[in-house]
């Protein structure tokens, strides 16, 4: 009588080679477990797609969470800023805001973002 065996650990050979084909076609990370090289090309090609007026859940929601995040109340006006990685400047293997673009948000609604962001909320020089 010839053994089973053989058959047994072809099988699930098979069936393993199925599933880590299955895998690797149709698993996306999402943006939180990216590489930072992969994760800067996923923002900057997210940026493209947000719009003022935005709130801030669907920026998380879009983006995914900000590599650092700052908030304020100046006057009766809440003022949050979020930084996601865009661009590198430095391999020391720590990103920096520099390293960063900022989203401002007023009473949660997307406001502003560039260059000249960070300074705006510093400034609370926000507009009416």
């Amino acid at each position: 009588m010839k053994s089973k065996v053989p058959i047994i650990i072809g099988s699930i050979f098979a069936a393993y080679t199925a599933f880590v084909t299955v895998v690797v076609l149709v698993y996306e990370p999402s943006p939180d477990e990216m590489h930072w090289e992969d994760r800067q090309v996923y923002n900057n090609s997210q940026l493209t797609d947000i719009t003022i007026g935005q709130s801030l859940s669907d920026i998380k929601l879009l983006m995914g969470k900000a590599d650092f995040s700052e908030a304020k109340i100046t006057g009766d006006v809440a003022l949050q800023v979020l930084f996601y990685r865009t661009h590198h400047a430095q391999s020391d293997g720590v990103t920096t805001r520099d390293e960063c673009t900022p989203l401002l948000f007023k009473d949660q609604k997307l406001i502003a973002w560039g260059s000249d962001t960070y300074d705006q909320y510093l400034a609370a020089n926000i507009g009416g």
